[in-house]
């Protein structure tokens, strides 16, 4: 059961730390990309956005690129968005507000596929990074090929442990089943 546990706890990603979801102002010291490409996300993590006067929109990989919020997957204005992950992928969010996106107020999630997961511990753990595009995307150094499928990386294999877990997991299944 504690295995179980273990395996399905979810974790809640605050964006923005203390100041929250705002336009940046330059003395930041890191983007939000930064911030997500340090973090790795789960199915069933939420993602909570505090900010105001402003909006948080979930948007397409093009509509991203040119802080379009015409055509949304989903928009949030209460103030205190909750945004939880339901499937593995990239998730684009930005701000409603073109000029706030321009500034680099968006943020590209990506939530793991449950094959990626190496390892039961759910802190927040280094994510491989996005590759840095030459300045022809759009105006905040994201590469269009980012926008794409994940290269396959030392994270899709599993560790010892999961075997370990996954076999005493097993071995207990087993034991329950003969008695």
């Amino acid at each position: 059961m504690l295995v179980a546990t273990i395996f399905v706890s979810s974790f809640q990603f605050r964006v923005g730390g203390e100041i929250g979801w705002i336009k940046p102002i330059g003395n930041e010291s890191e983007t939000y990309n930064e911030w997500a490409a340090r973090n790795r996300f789960r199915i069933g993590d939420t993602l909570y956005f505090k900010y105001k006067d402003d909006s948080v929109v979930e948007v397409t990989p093009a509509n991203y690129l040119n802080c379009n919020t015409t055509s949304p997957i989903s928009k949030f204005e209460n103030g205190d968005t909750v945004f939880k992950f339901s499937h593995s992928g990239f998730f684009y969010f930005i701000s409603g507000h073109e000029n706030n996106c321009k500034s680099g107020q968006r943020i590209i999630i990506r939530v793991m596929h449950p094959s990626e997961i190496s390892s039961p511990a759910h802190a927040p753990e280094i994510s491989p990074a996005p590759a840095i595009g030459g300045g022809d995307d759009g105006g905040d150094g994201w590469a269009s090929d980012l926008l794409g499928p994940p290269a396959v990386n030392s994270t899709t294999a599993l560790s010892v442990f999961s075997y370990f877990v996954t076999s005493v997991g097993g071995v207990m299944v087993f034991l329950y089943l003969l008695k």
